[in-house]
């Protein structure tokens, strides 16, 4: 037996010294960290105040990154398989007017439906009392959108980047149309109770975030302990060994686009519950912000790698960027600048451990 040792002082069989790897997200997670303490620290040296302490402040982070959070959660998804997703946002903007129509109260003189024709079949009542019907909608609708993405991609062949590029102007495009570029407002109050939030020992926790946390769990089993998840990462490791396997990659490329679109339609359904009404132009940019915490999460853009968790703690980062340099009073055109300079260099260091792998 060789005298070589592992970590825990055990005698290796092999003579070779095994090294205990932490999980990627653990580098991650003393990243959000020190940027947390580095604004704890100027914050009371240049506001006079503390960063952390504010429960207020803690609570407008998550909320921010709630929405954008549900929808990196799919975006994930997407660029695992070495594909990506630019219509997320636009989708967004589009389901949120959809389900703020649906979810009007039936005695809005400005509803976009005719509420007389609901009231003809007793309908109102459940369009006053439910949430379910717009939070169906919404769902239904982005899956649906996200069907079609990926039936493009799967059957036509053409790069992810164009079909979601033409998704995205398309989905805008219909946000304007839906009410000719007008909100919807007046949403019952059984419907927005959705996006509000709720005392938990003295801590508002909005409902958006709790969506946002069951989502990511949901996934994160979903990619780590089934065939989906086994499909996911091999389709985007070697999509050809994945063709050989026996793997249908069209079919299920078109699952992850419609399992994205479904995320960004429940992004969508509580964006509109927590603004309480739909806007032409919710959402935008939200997809840059959704690939921007993927990647910073530890997801490849060039497939294959990627995990749920690293993506919630990506999200996490950059709403402690954006609050903090908020509360630090930097202007946003600073605060643009700086996120950018992040994700790339979040970018750069993907690259250089991909050629650092490739070499090993």
């Amino acid at each position: 037996m060789s005298d070589a040792t592992n970590e825990l002082g055990e005698t290796s069989k092999t003579g070779l010294k095994k090294v205990r790897r932490l999980p990627p997200e653990v580098s991650i997670l003393a990243v959000l960290i020190g940027i947390a303490l580095v604004f704890e620290v100027i914050g009371w040296y240049v506001v006079g105040e503390s960063f952390l302490g504010n429960k207020q402040r803690l609570s407008i982070i998550v909320l921010q990154v709630a929405v954008t959070g549900i929808i990196a959660v799919g975006v994930t998804q997407v660029i695992i398989t070495g594909g990506i997703d630019l219509s997320s946002g636009s989708m967004v903007g589009f389901i949120a007017m959809v389900v703020a129509s649906f979810a009007q109260t039936s005695m809005n003189a400005r509803a976009v439906f005719l509420q007389p024709e609901y009231a003809a079949f007793g309908m109102d009542w459940f369009i006053d009392s439910s949430p379910l019907w717009p939070l169906l909608a919404g769902i239904l609708l982005g899956a649906l959108l996200g069907y079609i993405n990926g039936l493009i991609i799967a059957k036509t062949g053409i790069p992810p980047f164009i079909a979601t590029l033409g998704m995205m102007v398309t989905a805008r495009g219909l946000a304007k149309w839906y009410t000719e570029g007008q909100p919807v407002a007046l949403l019952n109050e059984n419907f927005t109770w959705l996006g509000q939030s709720f005392d938990l020992w003295g801590f508002p926790v909005p409902r958006t975030v709790i969506v946002f946390f069951i989502v990511a769990t949901i996934c994160h089993i979903a990619l780590c302990y089934t065939r989906y998840g086994k499909f996911t990462y091999a389709i985007g490791a070697n999509p050809q060994a994945a063709r050989v396997s026996g793997i249908d990659i069209g079919k299920h490329l078109i699952k992850v686009y419609a399992v994205a679109g479904l995320l960004s339609g429940l992004a969508g359904v509580m964006l509109a519950a927590r603004a309480q009404s739909g806007q032409p132009n919710m959402g935008i940019s939200f997809e840059l912000d959704a690939i921007a915490a993927a990647v910073i999460g530890g997801t490849s853009l060039t497939g294959g790698i990627g995990r749920i968790t690293g993506t919630v703690i990506g999200t996490i980062i950059l709403g402690v960027v954006t609050s903090g340099f908020t509360f630090l009073k930097v202007g946003a055109y600073y605060q643009e600048i700086v996120k950018g300079a992040i994700i790339v260099a979040a970018v750069v260091i993907d690259v250089h451990r991909q050629k650092k792998k490739s070499r090993a």
